[in-house]
């Protein structure tokens, strides 16, 4: 079992008895340090109340079970508004939502294709970007982010 999954199981009943969801849990390197970082969500959104009770009831049980060998910082953040869109139950809950889509390789000379989600079926994605509507299989994104319109 990977390390986020790890986390994910034992983090997940302490996040929702603080009345959050949590979205994702990532353990990344960043230059020569460690970081495993757990995104929170909520109606109304999260606050920074909302992060530091969950980091002060989540860090005992790490340093208990001990998932990662070496040193790391462990931070409890927001998902954003901006977040990144990962799992089939993401693409579902926001579709008809304003998208940006990242490509590995430039489509009509974008890689970065700002547009709305219309369809997801098993990693393929439709969108409307304009009044074109797009398919992109799930070998041609790289990353698809929820954008904010003001």
């Amino acid at each position: 079992m990977k390390v986020t999954e790890l986390v994910a199981e034992f983090a997940r009943p302490i996040v929702e008895a603080h009345g959050c969801e949590l979205w994702d849990v990532e353990y990344v390197r960043e230059g020569s340090e460690y970081f495993l970082r757990l995104y929170l969500d909520k109606e109304g959104g999260v606050d920074i109340n909302d992060c530091e009770a969950v980091s002060r009831a989540v860090d005992p049980i790490l340093d208990e079970k001990d998932p990662i060998p070496g040193s790391y910082h462990f931070e409890v953040c927001s998902a954003g508004l901006e977040r990144v869109l990962k799992r089939p139950g993401d693409f579902q809950r926001f579709l008809g939502s304003p998208i940006t889509v990242k490509l590995y390789r430039p489509r009509n000379g974008l890689k970065e294709i700002p547009c709305v989600l219309k369809e997801y079926d098993a990693g393929k994605l439709t969108v409307e970007a304009g009044k074109e509507t797009i398919t992109f299989e799930k070998s041609e994104v790289a990353q698809v982010r929820l954008r904010v319109e003001f």
